[in-house]
């Protein structure tokens, strides 16, 4: 039976989401507060230059490519991308300089002979890194892990069954240290923690997992920017019927007398459905949308992931030796997210990312031109003194960049423009500004996310960063496909 759907939000799982569902028989209609639809993935013009206002890493590919073959719609007519040969360039203080290479050989190589390790430690490392995700997949990304069926299945078994095993009782950090002997690999390797706005110190081991994501699979340049992302998923949910609504801001979730969602309120106007998504941020969905009704506090509380302050700036000059990722660590790792997650601010020792999608799209910049996206980790929105933390982040970047680089970074920035906890809070309703809802800085994260479904109210289901699996394009994915298939099967 066809039944009606109300996605609220627009973001890249609301939209998987509504497309899963339209293709299955269902008439769905997305609601979007903004005026543009994507979430953290969209786009913004500043003069001459063209930048990704938020994700800059796209990696598993086969997740957009899922979406397309299940309505089979030919995705070459509306989505494109291509391999990079250069996964990041890497910077550290003592000068040290790593390209990490796409093929996995070649990065090894070159790895061993950077950092002076032992090419089998790296070997074993990124085989350790491909056991956890093939043992632990199905338990922690495929199926929910608040439905008991989940638990019945062998592979699920075995993951559970493996998990002493696979550094669930350790931190990220102490499980690089068991593989590497110089700090600066080691380094490199905790990175990866902030994929799902953690800190190395704090995750545990089990997410060294995701090294392996980003080496056996690769990382990829989407023609025309990550925002081609939304406009594809826009355009095939539109040439399957899903009926799009932008600035239509959902003002409440409609709760009848037997605790079912029936609808929406929109702008002041009754939308009745059969099932309700909250593509928002767990946080706000019951806050603002469930306001009245009892709410799930101990996830509520939980700590967020950490938030950014990302600079855009066009760049009057090229710089042939970056890339498209690169990356510029801080001296103290530890001593920094110390500073995001226990004084909730930035200090001075900064690791910066910086993407420049003109090295592959040239049309983002003028001639002669970069389009920097600078990025450095940041707590939560929670009424820090942003304009100061901004002005003396802004000073520390420009000098670290230019001490890299060796030419002053300043006068050659002619356009700017800065988003904070604050502004990324405001505009994608994600509490306190985090980009991946619950942090993951204890060993029982992953089962505390909030699950894809609501226990207290029949036909509420959730999708997006906020709650299970996570944060991030893959995770979010996964999640539209998780609760599209609690929706369509879970009777």
């Amino acid at each position: 039976m066809n039944r009606s759907i109300v996605v609220i939000g627009s973001g890249i799982a609301g939209l998987a989401t509504a497309i899963r569902l339209q293709q299955a028989g269902n008439l769905v209609h997305v609601y979007e507060a903004n005026d543009y639809y994507g979430g953290k993935i969209s786009e913004f013009i500043m003069g001459d230059f063209r930048f990704d206002a938020g994700p800059s890493l796209f990696t598993m590919p086969q997740f957009i490519e899922e979406l397309f073959d299940l309505c089979e719609v030919p995705m070459e007519q509306y989505f494109a991308y291509e391999k990079k040969e250069i996964i990041c360039k890497y910077y550290y203080e003592d000068g040290t300089r790593f390209t990490a290479y796409a093929d996995k050989e070649n990065y090894i190589k070159k790895a061993a002979l950077t950092f002076n390790e032992e090419e089998n430690s790296i070997r074993a490392y990124l085989a350790s890194s491909k056991k956890k995700y093939d043992v632990t997949k199905n338990l922690f990304l495929n199926k929910s892990l608040h439905k008991a069926k989940t638990y019945l299945s062998l592979d699920t078994l075995k993951g559970i069954v493996a998990m002493p095993t696979l550094g669930i009782h350790r931190n990220l950090n102490q499980e690089n240290e068991k593989f590497f002997k110089n700090p600066l690999l080691v380094q490199l390797f905790n990175r990866y923690a902030t994929y799902n706005g953690s800190s190395p110190f704090l995750t545990p081991g089990i997410m060294s997992l995701i090294p392996h994501l980003e080496n056996h699979y690769g990382t990829f340049v989407p023609k025309g920017g990550m925002i081609s992302i939304t406009n594809s998923l826009v355009s095939l949910a539109e040439k399957l019927g899903v009926q799009l609504h932008l600035n239509s801001k959902v003002n409440r979730i409609l709760i009848d007398d037997s605790n079912k969602a029936e609808g929406v309120i929109v702008e002041n106007k009754k939308i009745f459905s059969d099932i309700v998504v909250s593509n928002m941020d767990v946080v706000p969905t019951y806050r603002k949308l469930l306001k009245g009704y009892p709410a799930p506090e101990k996830v509520l509380r939980q700590e967020r992931s950490s938030s950014a302050l990302i600079f855009y700036w066009g760049i009057n000059r090229n710089f042939e030796e970056l890339d498209l990722h690169n990356i510029f660590f801080a001296n103290n790792y530890d001593r920094e997210f110390k500073n995001i997650f226990d004084k909730q601010t930035i200090g001075d020792d900064v690791t910066v990312y910086l993407n420049i999608t003109a090295k592959d799209i040239p049309e983002d910049a003028p001639s002669g031109c970069e389009n920097w996206f600078v990025m450095v980790n940041a707590p939560g929105n929670m009424d820090q003194d942003w304009d100061e933390i901004i002005k003396r982040t802004r000073a520390n970047i420009i000098k670290k960049l230019s001490n890299q680089l060796g030419e002053e970074i300043g006068p050659l920035i002619v356009s700017e423009s800065i988003l904070d906890p604050r502004s990324i809070e405001s505009r994608t309703q994600s509490y306190q500004g985090s980009l991946y809802g619950a942090a993951s800085n204890n060993q029982f994260a992953a089962f505390l996310r909030h699950p894809n479904f609501s226990s207290r109210f029949e036909n509420l289901y959730f999708c997006g960063g906020s709650v299970h699996p996570g944060g991030g394009i893959p995770l979010c994915l996964l999640s539209a496909k998780i609760t599209s298939e609690l929706i369509l099967y879970d009777k």
